[in-house]
């Protein structure tokens, strides 16, 4: 039966939500390998003027250990 672990990282883009997913994703998996699926746990934009110009992400990416 696999082993599966979870870290969790924080990610940030100033385009999108979805792109900070993406961003935590392709980071995470420069060092680790198997990954199996990404969780967002939490979600914020920095607000200036009125606007948001930053959007951040905690996520939880799950990756099988290899035996």
């Amino acid at each position: 039966m696999p082993i599966v672990k979870v870290i969790e990282v924080i990610a940030s883009s100033d385009k999108g939500f979805d792109e900070a997913v993406q961003q935590a994703v392709a980071d995470a998996s420069k060092t680790v390998k198997n990954i199996d699926s990404v969780w967002v746990k939490d979600m914020k934009g920095h607000v200036k003027d009125g606007k948001i110009f930053s959007y951040g992400v905690i996520c939880k990416i799950s990756f099988r250990v290899e035996d």
